[in-house]
């Protein structure tokens, strides 16, 4: 089962901790802070589940499948996670 937005706001609903207005605001705050932090250049480490990075990526070449046209693939900023030792050990248990 995939994890949505509205899924993680119904899990709040259902566990009493919020009203369903309430946990939607939180849910769309928390992932508007990631989002405005990422976008900055600035890691997002949260301690026992792991760590968003920005990694700069360089100009490369590559082709194209279809055609097998060499082309230049442009430098760009991508985001990166890395699960925290923590969440790693649940995940092989």
């Amino acid at each position: 089962m995939t994890v949505t937005k509205a899924s993680l706001i119904q899990a709040l609903f259902e566990k009493e901790i919020l009203s369903k207005a309430e946990a939607a605001r939180v849910v769309d705050t928390l992932f508007e802070i990631i989002k405005q932090n990422l976008a900055t250049g600035e890691d997002i480490l949260i301690s026992g589940f792991g760590k968003w990075m920005i990694k700069a990526k360089r100009e490369r070449r590559g082709r194209n499948p279809q055609t097998g046209q060499d082309l230049t693939i442009d430098p760009r900023r991508v985001v990166t996670f890395r699960a925290s030792g923590v969440l790693r050990r649940l995940i092989n248990k």
